[in-house]
């Protein structure tokens, strides 16, 4: 057949040239791996203007504080009378929860079996232990927790979850992050301790919240970045916002308790009239009993909830004590740190799947330059001119040329597709024999460009320039040297007037969307076997033998 006989030449003196063959396969691939390595974790991904909080979560929560009070009474006071069968009791109805528990229950039969029943303070400290046990099996939500849901619903905001702070320091050191927050073990515990009373902690100091005395350390690089800066702030704002409420409902809890009326009474005088007489007496005197001081006590409670009607001076949390509905919707949620890519290649990295297809369209139609310096070779040879003479075709001419660098672009394109699975982990989607049509398409409407330009230039120069022009303008607009999710709307929708533009589409469809359109694909291929059709019509037109 004369098109496979044309075909078999011109393959030949491609397959001659050993070291442009090892080039053309080479080239791409030196590309793919220059970029992988030089390129950030976050190329290929949409730019995301919310601020990155990375936190590391150690916090190991706080027991319940009235639960852990009345277990060490329990332990503190003496027993009373009675207390034996009461704790016996007590204790038979509790042991059940703490049969996970192997130590305890072991510590807890021995103090039962020392008890007797004339000196029951053995089995009386046991179920202060056992009230204690309840205290730490029933934990009120970690004061982290509220922390984090407090940043995730801060507009703007979006919070990452690292496991361990050795990862942490390490992103930290090579500057991957520019600070990590850290909730220590006892973050729970001092958030709890914390209050305005003489024997809380005090967490404030004159720039804010002291991390330190909460247990939160912000890791970063020294100089501190303006980055840095920025999230130790947004890290300050939400601790205010998480431990101030607290301490005012605490606070303002205690004005109503007998204890804070018995102080009260001790120190107020109250001046009264009796049978003529005036005198001055401490209100104690007048409040002789708890219904008294409790009354006293929600009375100061609902005169002060009065005087600030616009607080709501119970209240434990920001939204609560401002008298305001959280935001919600503003804040993205969090996420789970996972590193991106493996090994010094990063193999598995997100940026392959982006970088091996965009390569593999920019270089399929580098095999213009390929073809169009054969054309002007047979040209200046003569060859063109006595296969014009010889019984054959225009068409069987154009396809016989045609033929050997379509088979070399759609080795190259399979070659790039095996060396990213292998060497750079590269994903192949959920249907990889997709993949093959594409290259296909891709590969067609390549080779009819590289033949339109062939047919016109005249000169090895004018190949050069044609095609470089051609070649480097057309991936600059359709997205492969930029990635397409990342250039302007418009520039998305102009690009698809170039052939390299749907073929990423159907890659980016292929290879990134975990459920693919299949239609989709399939309409870019169409488009692309649409390209080289048109684009081998204009090379038939434009043919010159002579």
């Amino acid at each position: 057949m004369p098109i496979w006989i044309l075909a078999k030449k011109d393959l030949r003196l491609l397959l001659r040239d050993t070291r442009a063959l090892v080039v053309l396969l080479a080239m791409p691939f030196a590309f793919i791996l220059v970029l992988g390595l030089a390129l950030g974790e976050g190329f290929g991904h949409k730019p995301d203007d919310r601020l990155r909080v990375s936190i590391v979560n150690l916090d190991r929560g706080s027991i319940d504080p009235v639960a852990f009070r009345e277990g060490m009474a329990w332990l503190a006071a003496p027993p009373l009378p009675g207390a034996h069968a009461w704790s016996g009791l007590a204790f038979q109805r509790a042991s059940q929860e703490m049969e996970r528990d192997a130590q305890l229950h072991e510590g807890l039969s021995l103090l039962t079996a020392t008890a007797t029943p004339g000196d029951p303070s053995p089995l009386f400290g046991a179920t202060g232990l056992m009230v204690l046990h309840r205290a730490n099996r029933t934990p009120r939500e970690p004061w982290s927790a509220v922390v984090l849901r407090d940043l995730e619903q801060t507009g703007g905001i979006r919070v990452e979850m690292i496991e361990t702070i050795a990862e942490a320091e390490r992103l930290v050191e090579r500057r991957e992050r520019p600070g990590v927050l850290v909730f220590g073990p006892q973050f729970s515990e001092r958030v709890a301790q914390s209050s305005f009373l003489a024997d809380g902690i005090n967490p404030f100091y004159r720039d804010g919240v002291d991390l330190r005395t909460l247990d939160v350390t912000f890791l970063h690089k020294e100089p501190q970045s303006a980055a840095a800066a920025i999230i130790e702030q947004v890290a300050q704002v939400s601790l205010m916002r998480v431990v101030l409420p607290w301490m005012i409902g605490r606070a303002f809890e205690k004005l109503g308790q007998v204890a804070f009326i018995e102080k009260l009474g001790s120190r107020v005088h109250v001046t009264v009239k009796f049978l003529g007489a005036t005198r001055k007496i401490r209100l104690e005197e007048l409040l002789t009993t708890e219904e008294y001081k409790r009354e006293v006590g929600d009375g100061v409670k609902r005169a002060l909830q009065e005087l600030f009607p616009n607080y709501n001076l119970t209240g434990q949390t920001w939204a609560s004590l401002t008298k305001s509905d959280p935001k919600l919707g503003g804040g993205a949620g969090s996420s789970t740190y996972r590193p991106d890519g493996s090994g010094v290649l990063k193999r598995g990295a997100y940026r392959y799947q982006v970088l091996v297809p965009s390569s593999m369209v920019m270089f399929a139609f580098f095999l213009v330059l390929t073809l169009g310096w054969l054309f002007v070779a047979e040209r200046r040879q003569g060859t063109l001119r006595r296969l014009q003479a010889a019984p054959l075709y225009r068409y069987q001419i154009l396809l016989g040329k045609l033929l050997p660098t379509y088979l070399l672009s759609v080795t190259q394109g399979l070659f790039l597709l095996a060396a990213g699975k292998l060497i750079f982990d590269m994903r192949w989607g959920p249907q990889p024999l997709w993949l093959i049509p594409v290259v296909l398409s891709t590969s067609l409407a390549a080779m009819g460009m590289a033949l339109l330009v062939a047919s016109l230039a005249r000169s090895e120069t004018q190949v050069a320039l044609y095609g470089t022009l051609l070649v480097l303008g057309l991936a600059f607009v359709s997205g492969c040297i930029w990635p397409r999710d990342l250039m302007p709307e418009e520039a998305q929708k102009l690009s698809l007037a170039t052939p390299h533009a749907w073929a990423l589409e159907a890659y980016t469809e292929l290879l990134i969307n975990p459920r693919p359109d299949y239609g989709l694909v399939m309409t870019a291929c169409t488009v692309l076997v649409a390209f080289g059709v048109g684009f081998l019509l204009l090379a038939w037109g434009a043919l010159r033998l002579d």
